[in-house]
């Protein structure tokens, strides 16, 4: 571990620079959900991944987040493989459809618990710092099952960040949510990337994607068909690279 752009410990963590997907491809039977995508993020960038239902985002966003292998190809964190193990899980953050909060307990609660699972020494101050940022330090003591399906949204992205991840890996973050809590979202993936961290997002909402990607990858059956590197024009492009 000679640089810093490859990867390096960071106060007893390991810590990375980029990721990077190198011929990666991943079946289920004779069903091809990925086939041989190469792509690398590097930190302080937003990368998203568009397509339709069935285009592989969500199977490469598992890949991603170690929770599935690759049937061939690698994907690399810095140095680091996914055999990283838990030091390297430590530094991703994940938000996917299911939302992983418990619904009897409050917000503060909610975090503060995950909070303890990452070893944070104090919890319950780092989860009222997550609910400041999030908007919602006023709703702090009430129960998540009170909460819109905009709420629970923010305080799960919340949840994913609660140990600072170098890595945020969201899937359809934007479901589900009205005009304020899509702006609360936006601004908080924006001070995340500016903070150092890799975003990598699918989404199917081009017009947010417009003003928030760096980059953007457009999957077809399992296949990188186009890549735009500071994009405009996304839904032109969609149209024309996935033909709907």
């Amino acid at each position: 571990m000679t640089t810093a752009s490859r990867h390096e410990t960071v106060g007893g963590r390991v810590d990375f620079d980029e990721v990077s997907a190198e011929d990666v491809s991943r079946h289920f039977g004779r069903r091809r959900a990925v086939s041989r995508v190469t792509f690398h993020a590097t930190r302080g960038t937003i990368l998203g991944l568009l397509g339709p239902n069935g285009a592989g985002k969500s199977t490469l966003l598992a890949m991603l987040a170690t929770l599935l292998k690759p049937s061939s190809g690698a994907i690399r964190y810095g140095t680091l493989d996914p055999t990283g193990g838990a030091a390297l899980r430590a530094r991703i953050g994940v938000l996917g459809h299911d939302l992983f909060l418990y619904p009897e307990l409050t917000a503060r609660e909610n975090l503060a618990f995950f909070a303890g699972l990452y070893g944070i020494a104090d919890s319950d101050a780092r989860a009222r710092a997550a609910l400041e940022r999030a908007g919602l330090d006023a709703r702090r003591d009430d129960p998540v099952a009170s909460f819109s399906r905009g709420m629970r949204q923010r305080v799960a992205l919340e949840r994913a960040l609660i140990h600072e991840p170098r890595l945020a890996l969201l899937d359809e973050p934007f479901t589900g949510l009205d005009d304020a809590s899509t702006g609360a979202l936006l601004a908080r993936l924006r001070a995340l990337r500016d903070s150092g961290a890799i975003v990598i997002l699918a989404t199917h909402d081009l017009d947010l994607a417009e003003g928030l990607l760096d980059r953007a990858l457009f999957l077809r059956d399992g296949r990188i068909v186009e890549t735009l590197t500071a994009p405009g024009g996304l839904r032109s492009t969609y149209r024309a690279v996935i033909g709907r």
